[in-house]
C-alpha cells in the first residue's frame, strides 16, 4: 500500500463517484477502479458499495477513511517540517559556553535575535570549560560553543573570532588599590593573583601571564580555581586579586570591587565562536552567520 492508493481512496470517498474522482485526480476511470479494487484486496475488506450512479462507503470504508485522512495529513506535515528544517526554520541547536561567556551582551543578543527570526528552533545550553566544549563539538554533543581560547589542534573544528574584550581587576573591597578609579598592570606586580585553572582557562590564563610579562613582572599565583566565578569567591575571601573580562564586572558579589585596567600593555581577552567544520544543519549555520554579523 502506498500513499497514492490512500489518495485515490479518499478522492473516491469524497466524490462518491469513481468517474468524477478520476477527473479530480487527472487520470482515467478504468485504472482508478482497478486501484480501488486492488486496495480492497490488500485491506481484505469491501470499502465501497457500487451503485449504478456512484458509490457509498461501507462501515469498513468509513473506518478506513478516518485513518487514511489522518495518514495523509501526517505525511503532508512531515513534508512541511522537513522543508522548514532544511531552511533552518525548525530544529534544535545545542550551544555550549564557558563560564564567563554569557556575561558578554553579544551572547544573549545572538540568542535573542535568532529566536525572534526562528521561533520554532529550540536551544539546549551547556556550561563547561573550553576543552570540554570543543570535545562536545567533535563528538556531536554540541553544535556551537562560545569559548575564550583558540585551538592548539583544531581538528574538524573552526574557530571564528567575534571580539576582543577589555578586562577589569577584581579586588577585595577593603584592598588599598580599591580606592583607585582604574589600575595599570604594573601596579599589580606585588599582588597575589588568583587565576582560572589551566588548562581549562587556557585562553584567559595565558593572556594574563603574557601581559604581566610584557609589563615587566611574573605574577605570583597564590591560588587557582576550577571556574572563573570561583576565583571571585576567593577574592571576596581576601586571598588575592584576579583579572576578569570586563563584562563579568556586571556580576555583583559581596566583598568584591572591580576596577578597569588602563595603560600599556593592553590586556584583552577573546570571545570566539567554535563550530564543526563540516556542519550541515541549516539552523546551526544560520546562527553562526547571525552571531558573526553582530557588532561587538
Amino acid at each position: 500500500m502506498e500513499l497514492r492508493h490512500l489518495r485515490y481512496f479518499v478522492a473516491v470517498a469524497h466524490e462518491g463517484h469513481i468517474t468524477r474522482a478520476a477527473e479530480r485526480l487527472n487520470m482515467q476511470q478504468p485504472p482508478l477502479s482497478q486501484q480501488i479494487r486492488a486496495l480492497e484486496r490488500e485491506v481484505d475488506a469491501t470499502l465501497f458499495v457500487r451503485h449504478p450512479r456512484g458509490v457509498t462507503l461501507t462501515d469498513a470504508g468509513r473506518s478506513f477513511l478516518v485513518d487514511a485522512e489522518a495518514i495523509l495529513a501526517q505525511a503532508e506535515q512531515a513534508k512541511i517540517r522537513a522543508r522548514r528544517t532544511a531552511r533552518g526554520e525548525t530544529g534544535r541547536i545545542a550551544i555550549g559556553f564557558t563560564t564567563s561567556a554569557p556575561f558578554h551582551p553579544l551572547v544573549a543578543r545572538a540568542i535573542r535575535e535568532f529566536r525572534l527570526k526562528w521561533p520554532d528552533v529550540s536551544f539546549a545550553l551547556e556550561e563547561s570549560s573550553s576543552g570540554d566544549l570543543v570535545s562536545g563539538l567533535r563528538d556531536g554533543r554540541l553544535d556551537i560553543a562560545f569559548i575564550r581560547s583558540g585551538l592548539v589542534e583544531p581538528q574538524r573544528v573552526d574557530v571564528h573570532a567575534l571580539l576582543h574584550e577589555d578586562t577589569a581587576v577584581a579586588l577585595p573591597a577593603r584592598h588599598p588599590l580599591a580606592r583607585r578609579a582604574s589600575l595599570s598592570l604594573k601596579e599589580l606586580a606585588d599582588e597575589t593573583f588568583i587565576l582560572y585553572r589551566r588548562p581549562d582557562g587556557r585562553g584567559l590564563y595565558d593572556v594574563i601571564i603574557a601581559a604581566c610579562s610584557a609589563a615587566g613582572f611574573s605574577p605570583h599565583v597564590g591560588q587557582e580555581a576550577p571556574r572563573i566565578v570561583s576565583t571571585l569567591n576567593l577574592v571576596a575571601a581576601g586571598l588575592g586579586i584576579t583579572i576578569v573580562p570586563a563584562s563579568l564586572s556586571r556580576l555583583p558579589l559581596e566583598g568584591v570591587v572591580y576596577r578597569p585596567l588602563r595603560g600599556k600593555p593592553a590586556l584583552h581577552v577573546p570571545l570566539n565562536l567554535a563550530c564543526r567544520r563540516d556542519e550541515r544543519s541549516a539552523a546551526t549555520l544560520a546562527f553562526i552567520e547571525l552571531a558573526r554579523g553582530l557588532p561587538a
